[in-house]
């Protein structure tokens, strides 16, 4: 039974959301602000998480900050109908993905099953050798699915899943060009709605985190209009 913590200073959503998602069976941990929930995540973290942004004693993007210290665990921020800046932002930080409100608690538990099932995907459960698990070397990349493990130019690189699952499916075929709807498929669910602002950000802070001091990563390039690809050295 997986473990979901929810934060968020509504108690309605709270208590709305709590009894929707453990209807569906999974394990479910609610705290008012973001600091409880770090308290809490301190002695055991869960299998993944629900954050709303604006949170007294501690929002939802320094708490994200302070998970990613430690931990790679799938997170989907909340946020107001507006606030694309928040999104972007969120996203930049290590957000896996986020959810407008209002919102719907069936969307919200399709976009729950489909981290939970990628995190499954790369956490080393999978038996026999396949495309998708078997260590991969681009140049002076080097991916290994089944430890989720990347490095680049012999530094390790610390990347969530759909960052993971991004930079593998561009690495696979470098040269080929990958649209930002063939990305979608990859990194997300099918029941799942994402927009073009979503990807572009994930590629963003993906490429942030591989820059090294002398390098800016160039290999994932972007096509305006048609998508990305990767560039083997």
């Amino acid at each position: 039974m997986s473990k979901i913590a929810l934060v968020d200073d509504d108690r309605n959503i709270l208590t709305s959301v709590s009894m929707t998602l453990e209807a569906e069976g999974f394990e479910v941990e609610t705290y008012n602000d973001g600091q409880a929930a770090l308290d809490a995540f301190n002695k055991k973290m869960p299998d993944m998480a629900v954050f709303d942004i604006k949170m007294p004693r501690m929002d939802g993007m320094d708490l994200l900050q302070r998970v990613r210290q430690k931990s790679k665990m799938p997170v989907i921020f909340l946020t107001s109908k507006d606030d694309e800046i928040d999104e972007v932002l969120g996203l930049r930080m290590g957000a896996d993905d986020y959810v407008k409100k209002p919102f719907s608690q069936r969307l919200l538990v399709e976009r729950i099953r489909a981290l939970l099932r990628r995190q499954e995907a790369v956490a080393g459960d999978v038996v026999g050798e396949t495309e998708e698990t078997k260590l991969m070397t681009r140049g002076s990349l080097t991916m290994d699915p089944l430890r989720h493990a990347v490095s680049w130019k012999g530094r390790d690189v610390s990347l969530t899943v759909t960052e993971f699952l991004l930079l593998q499916a561009l690495a696979q075929r470098p040269g080929f060009v990958k649209s930002r709807d063939q990305l979608m498929d990859v990194a997300y669910d099918d029941q799942v709605y994402v927009d073009d602002r979503t990807i572009d950000s994930h590629i963003k802070r993906l490429r942030k985190k591989m820059r090294t001091v002398d390098d800016e990563f160039s290999a994932i390039e972007t096509l305006y209009g048609i998508g990305y690809r990767y560039n083997e050295e």
